[in-house]
């Protein structure tokens, strides 16, 4: 099972986690997989916190493009795209483009099945 971890730390400690796990993967020393998200701002880290419910939904109910997704979540869709394209650009969902009758249609993805809130670093 994925785990996805979101925590609050400065830039300097994410490039110092950065340099030790690569060190750790050069020396073929990594015991897991190790998907994080971490924010460098409160705001960015409050903006994602306010939409894991909408996570939680794409996992439930499997939406096969955005349009049906805002109709399941009862959203306009033009806001839960700049959502759903800010959840991308941080990593915590994928999206993936396939083309139905002529028309493109975006799904989106979430490959995590729990997250973790790392407080320790904030």
């Amino acid at each position: 099972m994925k785990t996805l971890v979101v925590s609050i730390k400065s830039s300097e400690e994410a490039l110092n986690d950065f340099k030790a796990a690569l060190s750790a993967a050069r020396k073929q020393k990594l015991k897991q997989d190790h998907f994080e998200i971490s924010f460098d701002n409160k705001k960015d880290f409050d903006r994602f916190a306010k939409n894991i419910a909408l996570l939680s939904t794409i996992i439930i109910h499997k939406p096969k493009s955005v349009y049906e997704l805002a109709k399941i979540t009862k959203m306009d869709v033009s806001n839960l795209n700049k959502i759903i394209l800010f959840l991308e650009e941080v990593g915590a969902i994928k999206i993936r483009e396939s083309t139905q009758n002529g028309r493109k249609i975006k799904t989106p993805l979430v490959e995590y099945k729990q997250i973790q809130i790392d407080l320790s670093a904030a």
